[in-house]
């Protein structure tokens, strides 16, 4: 089973705003699991979703 994050966990480690990651899950980019009132988030659909950015600039 893949680990489970919270909200603020995932904003710290990819240092983004917590209203920016329910932008990302209203538009279907980051799906959530609800276990009760918590929310959190699958490592592995952060991963996923980290793999299929865009890469801008050039490698140093």
């Amino acid at each position: 089973m893949s680990e489970l994050i919270t909200v603020q966990e995932l904003a710290q480690e990819k240092r983004i705003s917590i209203p920016t990651i329910y932008r990302l899950h209203a538009r279907g980019e980051i799906p959530f699991v609800k276990i009760g009132r918590a929310t959190r988030i699958r490592r592995s659909d952060v991963d996923a979703w980290a793999a299929g950015l865009p890469v801008t600039g050039k490698a140093a």
